[in-house]
């Protein structure tokens, strides 16, 4: 039997009012992220003038402001994947481990005799390899993202120390340790900066002019109306493993160019460097929301802050200190805007 329209029903909103709500709604989603972004480059420049007072001559010196970037070209890689992962709504704690199992087995002596070739397509095709057991787990197998990516961080990490025996494994490769060397900079800038930027720029075309990131923040806001939309989710959410995977051989191929050499402590902690980078510059950890440029401007600071901190002598501890507050009010930061938004 059919029901009767309610009132409510038959005052229902109009087109042309449906897209000036929306239009309102897009327009304070800019403002806001615009906030966020100035509040971030905000800090970094606090930061800046921070590390200028404590320590002028080091700080301020162009070899330091290189090393700062050059240190955050290597995890920033890793959070551009990131990014795209709590975007859909998922996680991946083995970013870490992937780096480090990446890098020792592009470095083993069989692959160096490959070259440069060899090593970088090594890193890069297991890195793919690792995200492509996440995504399958994950997408086909219904784990839970925190169980099947915990599960591949115990794994890389086993498989990283049987390869490397717990040893060093040095780069032998000339055309490799050349391209850390500073007479491959170009204009003063470092090549892995440079690689880093290129991957930024491509994330961030991907995530906000194209189809595919559509698609992922269409899943991380509401999976089951994506699916109805006619988006594949599983298919989708193996494609975000499938980059993230990617991010960390392409990661792990830089570690190796800065560090001339792969070991099985390689990208220690980076799981956790890459998500709070992610959550201070804006991406929702529950998902439905995510900002690449927010994510660059994190990782800016929390190397800032490391580098600060080191020139100081200050211990590890503190470190993981400042950085664990950092998460937690940003974090705060976001219920706060949330509630607001509701």
């Amino acid at each position: 039997m059919t029901q009767p329209a309610t009132a409510a029903q038959n005052e229902a909103p109009t087109p042309a009012a449906k897209s000036a709500g929306e239009q309102e709604s897009s327009r304070r989603a800019g403002l806001r992220w615009d906030v966020r972004t100035l509040s971030l480059l905000a800090v970094l420049a606090v930061l800046v003038a921070v590390g200028g007072i404590t320590a002028p001559n080091e700080f301020l010196a162009t070899s330091n402001l290189q090393l700062i970037l050059t240190q955050a070209s290597v995890i920033g890689v890793v959070t551009v994947g990131m990014t795209f992962v709590i975007t859909s709504g998922g996680i991946d704690l083995s970013v870490g481990a992937i780096v480090a199992l990446a890098s020792v087995w592009a470095t083993t002596v069989a692959t160096q005799e490959f070259g440069f070739a060899g090593i970088a397509f090594t890193a890069v095709i297991v890195g793919v390899g690792c995200g492509l057991v996440n995504g399958l787990l994950i997408a086909y197998g219904r784990m839970v993202p925190f169980i099947a990516t915990l599960a591949m961080l115990a794994s890389a990490r086993g498989l990283a120390l049987q390869i490397t025996d717990g040893s060093t494994q040095i780069v032998s490769v000339a055309s490799v340790l050349d391209l850390g060397a500073r007479d491959a900079y170009i204009l003063g800038i470092p090549p892995l900066v440079l690689i880093f930027a290129a991957v930024t720029v491509v994330g961030w075309l991907v995530l906000n002019r194209t189809t595919f990131g559509r698609r992922t923040v269409a899943v991380g806001g509401n999976a089951e109306a994506a699916r109805l939309a006619g988006i594949d989710v599983r298919r989708q959410r193996l494609y975000l493993y499938l980059l993230s995977g990617l991010c960390c051989g392409i990661a792990a191929f830089m570690l190796i160019v800065l560090a001339g050499s792969g070991q099985n402590t390689n990208g220690n902690l980076y799981e956790l460097d890459a998500i709070a980078a992610a959550i201070i510059g804006g991406t929702l950890l529950s998902g439905g929301r995510g900002t690449i440029v927010g994510s660059v401007l994190g990782v800016l600071v929390f190397t800032t802050i490391t580098n600060i901190f080191a020139l100081n002598n200050l211990e590890t501890a503190v470190q993981q200190i400042a950085k664990g507050a950092i998460i937690v009010a940003a974090v705060l930061v976001q219920r706060r805007s949330l509630h607001g938004d509701g």
